[in-house]
């Protein structure tokens, strides 16, 4: 063993572990083969992180941080006078985000699909960031005159969010190899448009 605990950061521990999930999959790769690849012992691994399990939903919240939380951040943030075609962009791009990673990614959704049952928390944690950003592009367009004030903001990010879940939830990746699933959203979006809108 050529390192000390002590000399290992998270990000290093993380960056094996998820070279290591790559590697061999989440339901095959282990502690040990984490530690094999730092030159530790695996108990050296469990002094930063208690259990498998921990190490796994540490790289899936690193990962679900920087493929999906950072880019969507950006298009929240963008300032914009049309609000309601912002939300749309910003919908649009969580499910791109997600059904490319499904498709090119396969080994760290898959992980990510299987924290998502084991890990509420971190699961409630991902969702309420993404709630806050559609709140914030509903509270906007309420101001713009686009979006009704008949329903609180906070309601209609849930309704937004749940409504389109079959487009981006992991429970539904086998769905989205459909050859008509854009349309689908498409015309879901069409029906949602209507009832955010100022009538």
């Amino acid at each position: 063993m050529n390192k000390l605990s002590s000399f290992l950061s998270k990000t290093e521990i993380l960056n094996a572990a998820e070279q290591t999930l790559r590697k061999y999959g989440p339901d095959k790769a282990s502690v040990t083969d984490v530690a094999k690849l730092l030159g530790v012992s695996h108990g050296t691994l469990y002094r930063h992180f208690p259990s498998k399990a921990a190490l796994r939903e540490a790289v899936t919240e690193r990962w679900l941080e920087e493929m999906i939380v950072a880019p969507l951040t950006e298009i929240a943030a963008i300032p914009t006078t049309n609000a309601l075609g912002q939300l749309r962009d910003y919908i649009a791009k969580l499910v791109e985000l997600k059904q490319h990673h499904a498709s090119q990614d396969s080994e760290m959704f898959k992980m990510y699909a299987a924290v998502t049952e084991e890990s509420a928390a971190l699961v409630e944690v991902h969702i309420r960031k993404l709630l806050d950003h559609i709140d914030l592009l509903i509270a906007q367009g309420m101001e713009q005159g686009l979006i009704s004030r008949s329903i609180p903001a906070a309601v209609q990010a849930r309704s937004v969010l749940y409504g389109t879940a079959r487009f981006h939830h992991p429970a539904h990746a086998y769905e989205w190899r459909s050859p008509g699933i854009m349309q689908e959203f498409a015309q879901l979006w069409t029906l949602l448009e209507r009832g955010l809108s100022v009538q």
